[in-house]
C-alpha cells in the first residue's frame, strides 16, 4: 500500500486511496513566482480531501472538463485543524502548456472564505454564484468560478488543494491564485490535496 510521510516524528502511515493526507509541507510547489504556502511547523493531522467523482491520481471524467459539460466535481473534506476559522481552495495545473515542456501553472478555480463549518462542495459549486458565506476569485481565463481541464496536449495533473486557515480574509475583490496564496501564506493550518489528470478524448 502506498504511503505518505506524516508529522515530524518520521512515522509512515497508509494514505487512503480515494484521498491524499497532506502533512507539514506542501509537497507540489507551484511554477512561477508563487509557491504553495507551508504549513506551520510543529503541527500533526489527518485533513483530507476526497471526491466521488474520481480517485486520488485518477482520471477526471470528461463531465467536468471543457469536452463536457464542464461542472466543477463534488468536493469532500474532513478533519481540519483545530482552530480553522474557513477554507480556501485553488485548483491547478502545473503542467501548462505541454507536460513534456511546462512553462506556466493555470488557475481553475479560486474559492475563499468557504465557512469552517462547511465539509463538502456540491457538484456544480463552481458554476453560478459561490455558497453562501463563501467568495470567489478569478481563474486563469480571468472568470469567477470553476474552469474545467481543457488542455491542449498530453495528460495534465490538476492539483485541487483546500488549505484551512486560522482567519477569514474578507472582500478583496476578485483575487487570482497568486494573490490567494500570498494573502493566505500566514494564516495557513493544513492543506488537503487531491490530484485527478485528464488528455483530451479521455471518457
Amino acid at each position: 500500500m502506498r504511503t505518505h510521510r506524516c508529522g515530524t516524528a518520521g512515522i509512515r502511515r497508509p494514505l487512503p486511496f480515494a484521498a491524499a493526507l497532506v502533512v507539514l509541507a506542501a509537497a507540489y510547489p507551484a511554477t512561477g513566482e508563487d509557491t504553495a504556502p507551508r504549513v506551520r511547523e510543529g503541527r500533526e493531522m489527518a485533513f483530507t480531501l476526497s471526491s466521488p467523482a474520481f480517485e486520488h491520481e485518477g482520471r477526471i471524467p470528461r463531465r467536468h472538463t471543457c469536452e463536457g459539460e464542464d461542472v466543477s466535481p463534488r468536493l469532500d473534506w474532513s478533519d481540519p485543524p483545530e482552530g480553522t476559522a474557513a477554507f480556501a481552495l485553488v485548483v491547478e495545473d502545473p503542467d501548462a502548456p505541454d507536460p513534456a515542456a511546462p512553462k506556466m501553472t493555470w488557475s481553475h478555480w479560486v474559492l475563499y472564505d468557504i465557512p469552517a463549518e462547511m465539509r463538502s462542495l456540491a457538484e456544480g459549486a463552481g458554476n453560478g454564484a459561490p455558497p453562501p458565506g463563501a467568495r470567489d476569485g478569478l481563474n486563469d481565463w480571468r472568470r469567477p468560478g470553476w474552469g474545467g481541464p481543457c488542455p491542449p496536449i498530453g495528460r495534465h495533473r490538476y492539483f485541487f488543494r483546500l488549505y484551512a486557515l486560522d482567519t477569514t480574509l474578507g472582500d478583496l475583490g476578485r483575487p487570482t491564485r497568486g494573490e490567494i496564496l500570498r494573502r493566505i501564506e500566514p494564516h495557513v493550518l493544513g492543506v488537503a490535496e487531491l490530484m485527478g489528470t485528464y488528455r483530451k478524448g479521455d471518457p
